[in-house]
């Protein structure tokens, strides 16, 4: 009798299992799904105007959200709300100090991506990105002395906004995402209403890992 309950217990196990491996390995691909991300970005900036320019990449943070919206099975758009930060670092030597600067711009990037799903795995995404300037900080320091400067930013007006590109992957396990992009500004803007300078635009890598809900 104890023998029979011990296979009835572990039929039961084993059915649980495999019900539960079967769900997690449903294709949602047309579902509608929502999620959450967080990352870093390793951001520059690059001349547009193809001038001499040096400046070495820094670390960001990438925080936000988005909504998958299938087109059928295989196709779909995807857009995004994140809280971006950018900027560049550089050194150099004046009046014989040594000094190291420090640019981070914080942006609301907002991407609108279009996916091709070829499988339930893996998604690939293209599209327009609006990347709106929240603050900028600068940190310029020297063996003497430090100075920060910090601003922000109202974006009344639309010409603050820049236009830009990115292109990624998704790979999905289960309710995980884990998320590549490479980004870059189309557009120069000086955040005045002005399109002419600066010039130096942004570019940067992202990695993230979300939820999907």
């Amino acid at each position: 009798m104890k023998k029979l309950k011990l296979v009835a217990l572990a039929l039961t196990i084993v059915s649980f299992s495999a019900n539960a491996q079967d769900e997690s390995s449903m294709d949602t691909r047309d579902e509608l799904q929502f999620g959450a991300k967080i990352g870093l970005n390793y951001a520059n900036v690059y001349d547009s105007k193809g001038e001499e320019f040096d400046a070495d990449a820094k670390f960001g943070m990438a925080i936000g959200g988005f909504i998958s919206i299938p087109i059928g099975t295989y196709i779909g758009v995807q857009p995004e709300v994140l809280y971006s930060q950018k900027g560049f670092r550089a050194t150099g030597k004046i009046l014989g100090l040594n000094y190291d600067f420090t640019r981070t711009t914080s942006y609301l990037d907002i991407p609108l991506y279009f996916a091709l799903k070829p499988s339930e795995f893996i998604t690939i995404l293209a599209g327009p990105q609006f990347s709106y300037l929240l603050s900028k900080k600068d940190v310029f320091a020297t063996t003497v002395t430090t100075i920060e400067q910090e601003q922000e930013f109202e974006n009344d007006n639309i010409r603050k906004n820049t236009l830009g590109a990115s292109l990624g992957v998704d790979i999905n396990i289960g309710h995980l995402v884990f998320g590549a992009r490479a980004n870059w500004d189309l557009q120069e803007n000086n955040g005045d209403g002005t399109s002419t300078t600066p010039r130096y635009k942004n570019q940067w890598l992202q990695a993230t890992v979300g939820f999907k809900f």
